[in-house]
């Protein structure tokens, strides 16, 4: 009779280490799958930042490109 080994729900799977054999989240510099994945998520966090402050009145690009009339 074959035993499997019990899981808890607490236990967590291993560190996904789908690019080039190193951690998908570890912060590394250069041209690599890595940096790509940062680059993505600070550009996601930029225009985020972007809307908000757009939002709150401070909007530099209305006022450049003049959408609101006054």
């Amino acid at each position: 009779m074959e035993t499997r080994e019990k899981r808890s729900s607490t236990d967590l799977p291993p560190v996904a280490n789908a690019y080039n054999g190193i951690d998908r989240n570890a912060f590394i510099f250069g041209l690599n799958p890595q940096a790509e994945l940062w680059n993505g998520r600070l550009a996601m966090i930029g225009f985020l930042a972007y809307l908000l402050w757009d939002l709150a009145g401070y909007s530099v690009l209305r006022d450049v490109l003049h959408f609101i009339g006054y």
